[in-house]
């Protein structure tokens, strides 16, 4: 005779050591929940107020710019500021397409160059391979701003400046925080599917192909958003090596807003939105892809 036995729920004890009634215990969960949602309605405050700052900057006049107190909301809404700040004196037309290629072929070269070495450290055994994985690593906390100046002279001798190469070709020589990405969510996945495809004949590179790419989508996706946002909005470099004006990105032109005796806030504003819509749509068009592959990275592999 099988006796069944009920396992009563355990209840929440109060510092002096009586348990709480379950109104009180119901009380504390309310007090608790809405101390997280007030804090979350704050956090989102602190990063939502510096961006609506920038949508009505960019509805004002120029007086309604340049009054003290701040005027928060314009009396009326000029939206030829976006018309006037993009075709105005500054071509950000070519500048958005000049912004498109380099970033194009900086995703393409952070993927092939990224893809390939992260599979090497996940599934291939070689000698030292911990020990090249480690400086791997150790080239991450090397300061971009200590390899400038080799990089420039190195880039102005090979006659590079003022082309795309010196933006586009280091992109193809791996970048160790995407190969780190890469190689943590590659080892996620189950040894027994690349042993099954080795059996069956198939070579590295066609494991590489047709069983971890496909189920690697959401790392990828994420590195791809990682190169987009990266390349987008680069700036330090492409004022280096980018000296034509028909070369120039859309970050510099925001940059050639700030005139020596005026400057148009409400049209630099207006045409920033415009550049920000591409990052905005990718992101909500694959939020859910890129949440994902952040998070399976950060599973700790082999």
């Amino acid at each position: 005779m099988l006796v069944e036995t009920a396992v009563k729920p355990a209840r929440r004890i109060r510092p002096g050591g009586k348990p709480l009634s379950s109104e009180q215990a119901e009380r504390v969960r309310r007090i608790r929940r809405s101390g997280a949602y007030i804090l979350l309605v704050i956090s989102s405050a602190v990063f939502l107020l510096p961006f609506l700052w920038m949508v009505t900057t960019s509805l004002k006049s120029d007086a309604e710019n340049l009054a003290f107190p701040p005027q928060w909301l314009p009396d009326s809404f000029n939206f030829d500021n976006y018309a006037k700040g993009w075709s105005g004196s500054l071509p950000f037309t070519r500048f958005l397409l000049n912004t498109i290629l380099i970033t194009a072929l900086s995703m393409v070269g952070n993927l092939v160059s990224c893809i390939l070495p992260a599979y090497a450290f996940a599934r291939l055994r070689a000698r030292a391979a911990g020990f090249m994985f480690a400086a791997l690593l150790a080239t991450m906390m090397i300061p971009r701003e200590i390899t400038l100046v080799p990089k420039f002279v190195m880039f102005s001798k090979l006659g590079w400046v003022d082309t795309y190469l010196p933006l586009v070709v280091p992109e193809f020589f791996g970048v160790a925080l995407y190969i780190f990405l890469l190689r943590q969510f590659f080892t996620t996945i189950p040894q027994e599917l690349i042993d099954a495809a080795r059996i069956d004949g198939a070579s590295e590179l066609r494991i590489l192909w047709s069983v971890m790419l496909p189920l690697a989508r959401p790392a990828i996706a994420a590195i791809c958003l990682f190169s987009f946002v990266g390349n987008w909005n680069q700036y330090l470099e492409n004022s280096i090596y980018l000296r034509s004006m028909e070369k120039i990105t859309l970050a510099q032109g925001l940059g050639m807003f700030n005139g020596q005796y005026v400057t148009q806030y409400n049209q630099m504003m207006a045409v920033a939105l415009v550049s920000m819509l591409p990052i905005l749509v990718i992101f909500f068009l694959a939020q859910k892809t890129f949440i994902r592959g952040v998070t399976l990275t950060g599973i700790a592999g082999r």
